[in-house]
């Protein structure tokens, strides 16, 4: 698969408003870029094993595949 990924857009760093509140101990509130880098480390997570787990299927498949052609016997 294809490590290609959309370009990434530079968002100035601004500093954080009233309205963000700090981040102080395990029971804070979590802002919403950390909850969506969150969500997007365990998409990533997710896609590396399916696309580890389709590469399996397909190696197994070409391997019976090989298999077969070569204990079919020979027609004339």
């Amino acid at each position: 698969m294809s490590q290609e990924a959309a370009p990434e857009r530079a968002v100035p760093e601004q500093p954080l408003s009233q309205s963000v509140p700090e981040q102080k101990g395990p029971g804070a509130p979590k802002g919403l870029l950390q909850q969506m880098e969150e969500l997007m480390a365990v998409l990533s997570a997710d896609l590396t094993q399916l696309d580890a787990d389709l590469q399996s299927v397909s190696d197994r498949q070409a391997l019976d595949h090989d298999t077969a052609e070569h204990h079919e016997p020979r027609r004339p």
